[in-house]
C-alpha cells in the first residue's frame, strides 16, 4: 500500500459537482482520486470494478453498499458515506471483510425545516398549481388559503430536524403539538402530547421520527383516520415512516385536503410518481438537504474523515471502528 492513498468518488457527474465544487480539490491533495466513469449512479457490478485498487470509497447516498461491493474489493479498508443515512449499507459485510463504514455529519438541519415550511406555504396557498396555471395564461380560481398563523402544527419527533422546525412554527405564531415518547420538551410555545392526541387536534402533521424498523408505516389508515378532515399532511423526513396506499386513500377522499412530499419510497428515497401525479400534490424529488451549505459540509465531512485515515486518527463518526482491520494494517505496515 505504498505511495498515494487511492480514493474512490462513486458520485456521479451531477452529485460530484453539487456535493464537490470545493471539497474535490481538498480530496485530490490527500490521495488519488477516481471517479464514477458514467453518468449515472451504479450498479453494484459496476461499482466494484469501477473502484477496483481503492482503499477508500466516498459515496453518494444513492448507490447501496451490499455486501458483494465488500466481498469484492480486497484492497478496500474505508467506505465513507457521504450523507447521514446508512440503512443501503451491508455493515455486517463491511465488518466481515475489515472495512471501516462511516457516514456524514449532520449539517441538513436547518435545509430540511426551511423544505418543511417551504411545501407548508406552497400548498396552503395554492402556489404551484396557480403558478402553473397563471403561466399558461389561465387565471386560476381564487381559492381560500390556509393561514399558518393561529393554526395547530403536530410535529412527530423531535429530533434535530423536528426541534428546528418547531421553533420556526412557533415563531410563525401556530401552536405547536410534539409527540415524541423518547424526549421530555419544555420548551415556549410547544406542548407535549401522545401521538393520537397530536393527530386528532393538530391542522398541519409532520412526521420526522428516526426511520427504523419500529416506526415503519407510524402513520397507517389507523391514525390517518384520527386525524381532522381537512388536514394537511407534509412529509420531508422518510418515506418509510408513512403507509402509502392509506396515504393515498385518504387524499382521494378529502379526508386529508392538502398533500407535500419531498420523500418517499422510490428510488433516492423519492416520492411515489403515483402519488407525485396526484392534482394538488406538491412533491419534490427528495431536494430538502439540497443547498450548497449543506452539500459542502457534508462533502467536507470526507475530506476531514479522509485525512484522518492519514493521520492515524479513527475517522469520526465510523460506525464499526473495531472491526476496521484493514485500516489498522495499513497504519502499522506504513512508512514513517
Amino acid at each position: 500500500m505504498d505511495g498515494a492513498l487511492r480514493i474512490f468518488l462513486a458520485h456521479n457527474p451531477e452529485d460530484r459537482e453539487v456535493y464537490y465544487g470545493r471539497a474535490l480539490a481538498h480530496l485530490k491533495a490527500l490521495g488519488e482520486v477516481r471517479f464514477n466513469p458514467l453518468d449515472r449512479d451504479l450498479t453494484t457490478a459496476e461499482f466494484v470494478e469501477a473502484a477496483k485498487g481503492c482503499q477508500i470509497i466516498v459515496s453518494h447516498r444513492s448507490p447501496p453498499a451490499e455486501a458483494a461491493l465488500f466481498d469484492g474489493l480486497p484492497e478496500l479498508m474505508a467506505y465513507f458515506r457521504c450523507a447521514l443515512d446508512v440503512r443501503t449499507v451491508d455493515i455486517a459485510a463491511a465488518s466481515r471483510n475489515g472495512v471501516l463504514v462511516a457516514n456524514a455529519g449532520i449539517s441538513f438541519i436547518d435545509a430540511t425545516a426551511e423544505m418543511a415550511l417551504a411545501l407548508m406555504l406552497a400548498v396552503c396557498r395554492d402556489v404551484v398549481e396557480s403558478t402553473v396555471e397563471y403561466r399558461a395564461g389561465r387565471v386560476p380560481p381564487s381559492n381560500m388559503g390556509l393561514q399558518l398563523a393561529g393554526s395547530t402544527a403536530g410535529v412527530i419527533g423531535f429530533g434535530a430536524v423536528g426541534s428546528r422546525l418547531a421553533e420556526i412554527l412557533v415563531s410563525l405564531g401556530m401552536k405547536v403539538l410534539v409527540s415524541d415518547p423518547f424526549k421530555t420538551i419544555d420548551r415556549p410555545g410547544m406542548i407535549q402530547v401522545d401521538l393520537d392526541t397530536l393527530l386528532r387536534e393538530s391542522d398541519f402533521v409532520l412526521p420526522l421520527a428516526i426511520a427504523n424498523e419500529t416506526t415503519e408505516n407510524l402513520i397507517g389508515a389507523r391514525e390517518i383516520a384520527l386525524m381532522k378532515k381537512g388536514v394537511v399532511f407534509v412529509n420531508v423526513s422518510r418515506g418509510n415512516l408513512i403507509d402509502e396506499a392509506a396515504l393515498e386513500a385518504a387524499y382521494r377522499s378529502g379526508h386529508i385536503a392538502k398533500l407535500a412530499l419531498d420523500v418517499g419510497r422510490a428510488a433516492d428515497q423519492r416520492p411515489s410518481p403515483q402519488l407525485a401525479s396526484l392534482p394538488g400534490v406538491a412533491a419534490t424529488p427528495h431536494l430538502g438537504g439540497l443547498t450548497p451549505a449543506n452539500a459542502d459540509a457534508q462533502a467536507m465531512s470526507s475530506v476531514e474523515q479522509t485525512r484522518a485515515v492519514l493521520a492515524g486518527r479513527m475517522p469520526e463518526r465510523a460506525l464499526n471502528a473495531d472491526c476496521a482491520v484493514r485500516l489498522k494494517e495499513f497504519w502499522k505496515n506504513r512508512r514513517p
